[in-house]
Protein backbone atom coordinates (compact mmCIF):
# COMPACT_ATOMS: atom_id res chain seq x y z
CA UNK A 1 0.00 0.00 0.00
CA UNK A 2 2.80 2.11 0.91
CA UNK A 3 4.71 1.73 -2.18
CA UNK A 4 1.83 2.21 -4.33
CA UNK A 5 1.21 5.63 -2.20
CA UNK A 6 4.77 6.49 -3.39
CA UNK A 7 4.45 5.40 -6.80
CA UNK A 8 1.53 8.03 -7.40
CA UNK A 9 3.56 11.05 -5.78
CA UNK A 10 5.13 10.65 -9.27
CA UNK A 11 2.08 12.30 -10.35
CA UNK A 12 2.62 16.02 -10.11
CA UNK A 13 6.19 16.13 -11.57
CA UNK A 14 4.99 13.90 -14.60
CA UNK A 15 2.03 16.29 -15.15
CA UNK A 16 4.60 19.65 -14.92
CA UNK A 17 7.46 17.63 -17.48
CA UNK A 18 4.63 16.58 -19.81
CA UNK A 19 3.18 19.85 -19.86
CA UNK A 20 6.05 21.00 -21.59
CA UNK A 21 5.84 19.28 -25.11
CA UNK A 22 4.83 20.85 -27.85
CA UNK A 23 1.13 20.62 -28.73
CA UNK A 24 1.59 19.65 -32.31
CA UNK A 25 3.16 16.11 -32.87
CA UNK A 26 4.93 16.82 -35.90
CA UNK A 27 6.79 19.85 -33.91
CA UNK A 28 7.37 17.79 -31.06
CA UNK A 29 8.64 15.22 -32.92
CA UNK A 30 11.00 17.23 -35.13
CA UNK A 31 12.37 19.50 -32.08
CA UNK A 32 13.13 15.90 -30.52
CA UNK A 33 15.11 14.73 -32.90
CA UNK A 34 16.67 18.00 -33.28
CA UNK A 35 17.83 18.66 -29.76
CA UNK A 36 19.39 14.35 -29.49
CA UNK A 37 23.30 14.45 -28.80
CA UNK A 38 24.41 11.26 -29.51
CA UNK A 39 22.21 7.81 -30.03
CA UNK A 40 23.37 4.11 -28.76
CA UNK A 41 23.91 2.96 -25.73
CA UNK A 42 24.78 5.72 -23.98
CA UNK A 43 22.86 8.28 -25.67
CA UNK A 44 19.97 10.04 -25.59
CA UNK A 45 17.20 8.20 -27.04
CA UNK A 46 15.05 6.10 -25.00
CA UNK A 47 14.03 3.20 -27.33
CA UNK A 48 17.40 3.12 -28.95
CA UNK A 49 19.57 0.02 -26.82
CA UNK A 50 22.49 0.47 -29.32
CA UNK A 51 22.61 -3.27 -29.63
CA UNK A 52 21.03 -5.53 -32.17
CA UNK A 53 19.74 -8.14 -29.89
CA UNK A 54 16.18 -7.13 -30.57
CA UNK A 55 16.06 -7.80 -33.72
CA UNK A 56 18.05 -10.64 -33.66
CA UNK A 57 14.81 -12.20 -32.15
CA UNK A 58 12.92 -11.01 -34.79
CA UNK A 59 15.06 -12.79 -37.77
CA UNK A 60 12.92 -15.78 -37.34
CA UNK A 61 9.53 -14.59 -37.76
CA UNK A 62 11.23 -11.60 -40.47
CA UNK A 63 12.23 -14.65 -42.45
CA UNK A 64 8.48 -15.17 -43.64
CA UNK A 65 9.15 -11.65 -45.49
CA UNK A 66 9.86 -12.36 -48.93
CA UNK A 67 13.68 -11.71 -49.09
CA UNK A 68 13.67 -10.61 -52.41
CA UNK A 69 11.83 -7.56 -52.00
CA UNK A 70 13.30 -4.14 -50.12
CA UNK A 71 11.61 -3.06 -47.04
CA UNK A 72 10.23 0.16 -45.93
CA UNK A 73 10.99 0.88 -41.88
CA UNK A 74 8.24 3.28 -41.15
CA UNK A 75 9.40 5.52 -38.42
CA UNK A 76 12.79 4.97 -38.60
CA UNK A 77 14.43 7.65 -36.19
CA UNK A 78 18.34 8.00 -36.53
CA UNK A 79 17.90 4.87 -38.58
CA UNK A 80 19.35 2.30 -36.36
CA UNK A 81 17.04 -0.41 -37.61
CA UNK A 82 17.09 0.55 -41.08
CA UNK A 83 20.72 -0.18 -41.34
CA UNK A 84 20.10 -3.53 -39.23
CA UNK A 85 17.74 -4.36 -42.31
CA UNK A 86 19.63 -3.43 -45.16
CA UNK A 87 21.77 -6.40 -43.81
CA UNK A 88 18.84 -9.07 -44.45
CA UNK A 89 16.87 -6.88 -47.07
CA UNK A 90 18.47 -6.25 -51.29
CA UNK A 91 17.38 -2.23 -49.97
CA UNK A 92 15.78 -0.69 -46.66
CA UNK A 93 14.03 2.46 -46.97
CA UNK A 94 14.12 4.30 -43.95
CA UNK A 95 10.55 6.69 -43.39
CA UNK A 96 9.86 9.36 -40.64
CA UNK A 97 7.99 12.41 -40.45
CA UNK A 98 10.69 14.72 -38.80
CA UNK A 99 12.82 16.25 -40.96
CA UNK A 100 15.72 16.09 -38.14
CA UNK A 101 15.57 12.46 -37.72
CA UNK A 102 15.68 11.96 -41.22
CA UNK A 103 18.92 14.19 -41.44
CA UNK A 104 21.04 12.42 -38.85
CA UNK A 105 19.52 8.90 -39.88
CA UNK A 106 21.49 9.88 -43.32
CA UNK A 107 24.65 11.37 -41.67
CA UNK A 108 25.06 7.77 -39.62
CA UNK A 109 24.60 5.50 -42.41
CA UNK A 110 27.01 6.95 -44.72
CA UNK A 111 28.62 3.25 -44.89
CA UNK A 112 25.41 1.47 -45.31
CA UNK A 113 24.93 2.07 -49.19
CA UNK A 114 21.76 -0.15 -49.18
CA UNK A 115 19.84 2.16 -46.80
CA UNK A 116 18.17 5.56 -48.55
CA UNK A 117 15.66 7.62 -46.16
CA UNK A 118 12.71 10.00 -46.99
CA UNK A 119 10.32 12.29 -44.80
CA UNK A 120 6.94 11.05 -45.10
CA UNK A 121 4.18 10.98 -42.89
CA UNK A 122 2.63 7.38 -43.61
CA UNK A 123 -0.71 8.59 -42.66
CA UNK A 124 -1.02 11.30 -44.88
CA UNK A 125 -3.08 10.86 -48.16
CA UNK A 126 -0.09 10.88 -50.19
CA UNK A 127 1.93 8.83 -48.47
CA UNK A 128 2.59 5.47 -51.25
CA UNK A 129 3.10 7.93 -53.44
CA UNK A 130 6.42 8.96 -51.33
CA UNK A 131 7.09 5.57 -50.76
CA UNK A 132 6.93 4.75 -54.32
CA UNK A 133 9.03 7.77 -54.93
CA UNK A 134 11.84 7.35 -52.75
CA UNK A 135 12.04 3.40 -53.84
CA UNK A 136 12.25 4.51 -57.37
CA UNK A 137 15.01 6.66 -56.67
CA UNK A 138 16.93 3.87 -55.34
CA UNK A 139 15.95 2.49 -58.71
CA UNK A 140 13.85 0.08 -56.85
CA UNK A 141 10.28 -0.30 -58.36
CA UNK A 142 7.07 -2.40 -57.43
CA UNK A 143 6.11 -4.49 -53.99
CA UNK A 144 7.77 -4.20 -51.10
CA UNK A 145 8.13 -5.55 -47.21
CA UNK A 146 7.39 -3.23 -44.02
CA UNK A 147 8.85 -3.20 -40.64
CA UNK A 148 7.61 -0.93 -37.91
CA UNK A 149 8.79 -0.85 -34.68
CA UNK A 150 7.01 1.79 -31.76
CA UNK A 151 5.10 3.83 -34.15
CA UNK A 152 1.80 2.48 -33.92
CA UNK A 153 1.22 3.00 -30.29
CA UNK A 154 1.82 6.62 -29.98
CA UNK A 155 -1.00 6.92 -32.64
CA UNK A 156 -4.19 7.51 -32.26
CA UNK A 157 -7.21 5.06 -33.88
CA UNK A 158 -7.40 7.12 -36.69
CA UNK A 159 -3.82 7.74 -37.32
CA UNK A 160 -3.73 3.98 -36.99
CA UNK A 161 -6.27 2.92 -39.65
CA UNK A 162 -4.79 5.52 -42.37
CA UNK A 163 -1.31 4.22 -41.79
CA UNK A 164 -2.72 0.51 -42.04
CA UNK A 165 -4.55 1.70 -45.07
CA UNK A 166 -1.55 3.45 -46.68
CA UNK A 167 0.34 0.40 -46.45
CA UNK A 168 -1.67 -1.58 -49.02
CA UNK A 169 -0.74 -0.05 -52.35
CA UNK A 170 3.10 -0.66 -50.81
CA UNK A 171 3.60 -4.01 -49.83
CA UNK A 172 0.87 -5.10 -52.91
CA UNK A 173 0.57 -8.71 -53.48
CA UNK A 174 3.97 -9.93 -52.68
CA UNK A 175 5.00 -7.97 -49.80
CA UNK A 176 4.47 -8.57 -45.79
CA UNK A 177 4.22 -6.08 -43.33
CA UNK A 178 6.67 -6.80 -39.33
CA UNK A 179 4.87 -4.88 -36.46
CA UNK A 180 6.91 -4.73 -33.17
CA UNK A 181 4.68 -2.26 -30.49
CA UNK A 182 5.14 -1.60 -26.75
CA UNK A 183 1.93 -3.27 -24.88
CA UNK A 184 2.82 -2.21 -21.35
CA UNK A 185 -0.51 -3.23 -19.16
CA UNK A 186 -0.48 -0.73 -16.90
CA UNK A 187 -1.24 3.20 -16.18
CA UNK A 188 1.36 5.83 -17.45
CA UNK A 189 2.92 6.03 -13.53
CA UNK A 190 3.18 1.93 -13.91
CA UNK A 191 5.11 2.60 -16.89
CA UNK A 192 7.51 5.20 -16.24
CA UNK A 193 8.09 3.44 -12.46
CA UNK A 194 8.93 0.44 -14.55
CA UNK A 195 11.62 2.27 -16.85
CA UNK A 196 13.17 3.28 -13.04
CA UNK A 197 11.42 6.78 -11.96
CA UNK A 198 10.45 7.67 -8.52
CA UNK A 199 9.60 10.74 -6.78
CA UNK A 200 12.99 11.76 -6.63
CA UNK A 201 14.94 10.75 -10.21
CA UNK A 202 14.18 9.52 -13.34
CA UNK A 203 16.56 8.49 -16.26
CA UNK A 204 17.78 11.39 -18.08
CA UNK A 205 16.27 9.59 -21.31
CA UNK A 206 13.33 8.93 -20.24
CA UNK A 207 12.44 12.06 -18.39
CA UNK A 208 13.38 13.80 -21.87
CA UNK A 209 11.24 11.69 -23.47
CA UNK A 210 8.33 12.83 -21.04
CA UNK A 211 9.12 16.68 -21.43
CA UNK A 212 9.58 16.86 -25.01
CA UNK A 213 7.16 14.12 -26.60
CA UNK A 214 3.44 12.90 -26.83
CA UNK A 215 2.34 10.48 -24.07
CA UNK A 216 2.46 6.80 -25.94
CA UNK A 217 -0.33 4.62 -25.63
CA UNK A 218 -0.15 0.64 -25.74
CA UNK A 219 -0.82 -1.70 -28.98
CA UNK A 220 -1.71 -5.38 -28.66
CA UNK A 221 -3.81 -7.79 -30.98
CA UNK A 222 -7.12 -5.55 -29.90
CA UNK A 223 -5.79 -2.63 -31.31
CA UNK A 224 -4.53 -4.28 -34.22
CA UNK A 225 -7.61 -5.59 -35.03
CA UNK A 226 -8.95 -2.33 -35.30
CA UNK A 227 -6.36 -0.64 -37.42
CA UNK A 228 -5.80 -4.04 -39.82
CA UNK A 229 -9.42 -5.15 -40.25
CA UNK A 230 -9.81 -8.11 -41.24
CA UNK A 231 -11.54 -7.84 -44.43
CA UNK A 232 -7.96 -5.88 -45.82
CA UNK A 233 -5.46 -8.27 -44.24
CA UNK A 234 -4.68 -11.58 -42.86
CA UNK A 235 -2.97 -12.30 -39.17
CA UNK A 236 0.27 -14.98 -40.52
CA UNK A 237 1.68 -14.57 -36.73
CA UNK A 238 1.06 -12.79 -33.51
CA UNK A 239 2.50 -12.28 -29.91
CA UNK A 240 4.56 -11.30 -27.03
CA UNK A 241 7.57 -9.13 -27.60
CA UNK A 242 10.00 -7.89 -25.92
CA UNK A 243 11.29 -3.86 -26.97
CA UNK A 244 14.56 -2.82 -25.52
CA UNK A 245 15.12 0.48 -24.70
CA UNK A 246 18.54 2.05 -24.01
CA UNK A 247 20.15 0.66 -20.56
CA UNK A 248 18.70 2.64 -17.54
CA UNK A 249 19.02 0.72 -14.73
CA UNK A 250 21.92 -1.24 -15.64
CA UNK A 251 24.40 0.18 -17.67
CA UNK A 252 25.51 -2.80 -19.12
CA UNK A 253 21.98 -4.01 -20.16
CA UNK A 254 19.08 -2.76 -22.22
CA UNK A 255 15.60 -2.17 -19.57
CA UNK A 256 12.99 -4.11 -21.55
CA UNK A 257 9.25 -3.06 -21.74
CA UNK A 258 6.76 -5.48 -22.78
CA UNK A 259 5.60 -5.72 -26.37
CA UNK A 260 3.46 -7.43 -29.13
CA UNK A 261 4.15 -8.45 -32.43
CA UNK A 262 2.43 -9.63 -35.81
CA UNK A 263 3.27 -10.04 -39.26
CA UNK A 264 0.23 -8.99 -41.86
CA UNK A 265 -0.07 -9.91 -45.27
CA UNK A 266 -2.74 -7.88 -47.84
CA UNK A 267 -5.91 -10.15 -48.91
Amino acid sequence: MLAALKKYLLIPRLIKLSSAAPKDPRTAWDKYWGDVRTTGATGDVLWDSGSSHELEGYLPTLAQLDPSLPVVDVGCGHGSYTRLLSKNFPHALGLDYAANAVDRARRESTDFPATSYAVCDMTAPDAARIVADALAEAGIRGDANVFIRGVLHVLDPKGRAALAANLLPVVGKRGSVFLSETNFRGTPVDYVTHLGATRHSIPAPLEWAIRGLPMPGRFGAAQRAKAFPAVDWTVVEEGSANIETRPLSNPSSPDVIPGYYAVLRPR
